[in-house]
């Protein structure tokens, strides 16, 4: 055989797949991996499959799973050269849609599929995966990073996360839902969070806004990458104090959309909010008002602010206000529940 033929022999890498560049990723991410490692986790980064125990102080385990991605905000990313906080958004819309039934994040994998392995770039993505599993006290055990060459753009790539927490039968929020009377406390969003970058990325084009505008002293690439709030640790040192009826996280669909799905048949939820109460007030009023979203719009859309929606007994409110206003984040009453008669709308803004 000439070396000619040889040279031409076909291989895994010519077909587009670097192996090599997948070994080098996993000696990157080693260390971050380590820094997530929960005492349960019985395996190790690189195993076919991952073990955990259940963790001792929960007698009466029920598994609890979700799966989640982070949208277009990755093409924000992509022009930013910033990759890091879209890890953590990966993990926070995951474990934020767990801590929802008062669930402990146990574990977490992420899929990572690129037309063509960048080992800076994917490193930075699972540096951020791992800081967010630190941030909701779970361990990244594993995943997958697949090229898919001929079938993505160029320089391109997708995320998915899924997680896996516990949580004890007798500790689980909203299986009742909430009692008529509850009230609704508001927990401050970032920003944006991980939904909404469709449109968001529409105004930026048919506006002609550079990410480099300046409102009230940030970048808007600096806003429209603020990673998502995880909100586990304060959940669950509310849930020691104080009984949660039931919780709602506003990712996609916004208000409208997630606030009905922590209600029971027959409730309403009366809302009394106002943009100009929330700390993220004017990354929201920038986007209305420049494209100029109706309200509803923006509430079907966004968080608006609110990353999170809690029913509480009135009885509880003021511990409750000052528990979640000594963590990271700002809280507020923002509504109650009530019975409705079927043919109200669920949702009232009063």
């Amino acid at each position: 055989m000439t070396s000619e033929n040889k040279d031409s022999k076909l291989d895994y890498k010519k077909a587009g797949v670097d192996v090599e560049a997948g070994y080098e990723l996993v000696d990157k991410i080693k260390p971050f991996v380590k820094n997530t490692k929960r005492p349960e986790i019985l395996s190790g980064l690189g195993s076919f499959s991952a073990l955990s125990r259940i963790p001792s102080h929960i007698k009466n385990p029920l598994l609890v799973t979700c799966t989640d991605g982070v949208g277009t905000k990755i093409e924000i990313a992509k022009i930013e050269n910033k990759f890091e906080n879209i890890g953590i958004d990966l993990v926070a819309m995951c474990v934020n849609d767990l801590i929802v039934c008062g669930a402990e994040p146990l574990l977490f994998l992420d899929y990572y599929v690129t037309d063509k392995l960048q080992v800076d770039i994917a490193s930075k993505v699972i540096e951020g995966i791992a800081e967010g599993c630190i941030l909701a006290n779970c361990s990244l055990v594993g995943g997958e990073t697949a090229e898919h060459p001929g079938s993505f753009p160029e320089n391109s790539f997708d995320l998915a996360g899924f997680s896996l927490g516990v949580v004890d039968e007798e500790e689980m929020i909203g299986m009742d839902g909430p009692k008529n009377g509850d009230i609704l406390i508001g927990v401050s969003s970032s920003g944006f969070h991980s939904n909404g970058f469709s449109l968001i990325r529409k105004v930026l084009k048919d506006f002609n806004v550079p990410l480099t505008q300046d409102i009230k002293g940030e970048t808007l690439g600096t806003i429209l990458l603020k990673p998502t709030n995880i909100y586990v640790q304060e959940v669950l040192n509310l849930k020691k104090i104080i009984e949660i009826s039931s919780i709602a996280h506003i990712t996609g669909g916004g208000f409208y959309e997630n606030i009905p799905r922590m209600l029971n048949e027959f409730q309403k939820a009366n809302i009394s909010f106002d943009f100009k109460d929330w700390p993220a007030f004017n990354y929201f009023n920038w986007i209305r008002d420049i494209a100029e979203i109706s309200e509803e719009n923006m509430l079907r859309t966004f968080n608006c602010g609110i990353g999170l929606v809690i029913a509480i007994s009135p009885e509880d409110e003021e511990m409750a206000l000052g528990t979640l206003n000594q963590s990271d984040f700002f809280a507020k009453t923002i509504g109650i529940v009530e019975e409705s008669e079927g043919n109200e709308p669920i949702l009232n803004f009063v």
